[in-house]
């Protein structure tokens, strides 16, 4: 029986010390805090119920290490393109792929959420989905708050969920008017 093997990768951020899950292919699947390094590999045993792939370390820097240092660094943009892979069920992809479609900077609430995907009464469904999401940041599970706008549900602690909405909205406010208005990017 043939091992899969990814890489794991060690990134310091202003947040703390962030870990980064990339296949043989240099597909991102993980994104997680190291503080909560555990939920990572439950979220990951979860989607790929036949075996979770054995984690090595590695010195090299990624596609995704690289985009996620220039997102911190201020380049929001940076992280759009990446090459990702996902488990998880129809319904948690599809929300992953909404989460992926507001732009930084913005919030939407777990029904708003659920409205998008169609199943308006959906939202405690939107919230596990959203709760389940293995790449934090690259799938902004961060800009989905309460129904009434309050912050909530972050894995990451609401400080860092405060922090990543603070530093997107800090960013997108300095973005030219001209680029703002027609969704080009920079």
């Amino acid at each position: 029986m043939d091992i899969t093997v990814w890489t794991l990768e060690r990134l310091s951020t202003p947040l703390g010390e962030m870990l980064i899950a990339s296949d043989a292919r240099q597909r991102l699947r993980a994104i997680e805090w190291l503080d909560c390094e555990a939920r990572m590999h439950s979220l990951l045993r979860r989607q790929y119920p036949r075996g979770l792939p054995k984690l090595v370390d590695s010195a090299q820097a990624s596609d995704a290490a690289r985009a996620m240092q220039a997102y911190f660094g201020g380049d929001l943009d940076a992280i759009h393109g990446l090459d990702i892979g996902l488990g998880g069920t129809n319904f948690q992809r599809q929300i992953w792929l909404l989460l992926q479609a507001i732009p930084a900077g913005q919030t939407v609430t777990y029904r708003e959420l659920a409205a998008r995907a169609g199943r308006p009464d959906a939202a405690r469904a939107v919230g596990a989905a959203n709760g389940a999401n293995p790449l934090a940041i690259v799938v902004p599970c961060h800009r989905v708050v309460g129904s009434d706008r309050s912050l909530t549900g972050y894995a990451g602690g609401l400080a860092r969920k405060q922090w990543l909405l603070e530093h997107e909205r800090k960013i997108a406010e300095q973005e030219p008017e001209c680029m703002r208005s027609s969704g080009a990017s920079h």
